[in-house]
């Protein structure tokens, strides 16, 4: 599999990890954990149990095989997340697709903290809400709408937000007793860490 403009290693399509399970333990999890947390964020938030989430770390981070997951929208950019499994630098790399443009821009990644630019909550719904039908990669916006997650740097989601999260989590398989645990941990994070750093701003924002 090749991406213009992202010339390392061995990428594959990843799409088809999605619906098995311990994928969203294994993405999302990490964020859950916050220095003020006081309950430990475990597999079970997103339904999943740790053997799930174990097996499905050795595929997600197998050197051999880099996962991808394209995220195309209809009109306007879209993303790509891939997990870049270079032995000693383990990291998920995020991009965006531009229309008329050939190449991908990278923008953000994650190696155990968050860098770089991301997007606004009203961007993100956006591209997650805008699944081009004609392109490969995941339609379905819940999955979209996750995936695109890490990248909010937004500080002032709104008040629909948690509501909106606790929806998504809930499709796909979050329980009932749990899952706004998981929402609230996620927002806490993705907004206090946007605080943190005020010269943050969307790279579709023009600033």
């Amino acid at each position: 599999m090749l991406i213009k403009g992202y010339d390392v290693g061995p990428l594959v399509p990843g799409e088809s990890l999605l619906v098995h399970p311990g994928f969203w333990s294994n993405y999302l999890l990490a964020m859950c954990s916050d220095g003020g947390c006081i309950e430990r964020p475990v597999p079970g938030w997103f339904g999943e149990d740790g053997a799930d989430a174990d097996a499905m770390s050795e595929v997600l981070f197998d050197p051999e095989r880099w996962p991808v997951f394209r995220v195309p929208a209809q009109d306007g950019p879209g993303a790509v997340v891939i997990y870049r499994n270079l032995d000693g630098d383990y990291g998920t790399d995020y991009l965006l697709t531009h229309p008329g443009r050939s190449s991908v821009e990278q923008i953000a990644s994650w190696d155990g903290d968050f860098s770089g630019g991301g997007l606004t909550w009203h961007e993100l719904i956006r591209i997650a809400d805008s699944p081009s039908l004609a392109a490969e990669g995941v339609q379905d916006t819940a999955a979209r709408f996750l995936l695109l997650l890490p990248l909010l740097t937004d500080p002032d989601v709104p008040e629909t937000a948690s509501a909106s999260l606790i929806a998504t989590l809930t499709a796909v398989g979050a329980p009932q007793d749990t899952v706004s645990i998981a929402a609230g941990h996620l927002l806490t994070h993705l907004t206090r860490r946007s605080r943190h750093d005020p010269t943050w701003a969307s790279p579709l924002s023009g600033s």
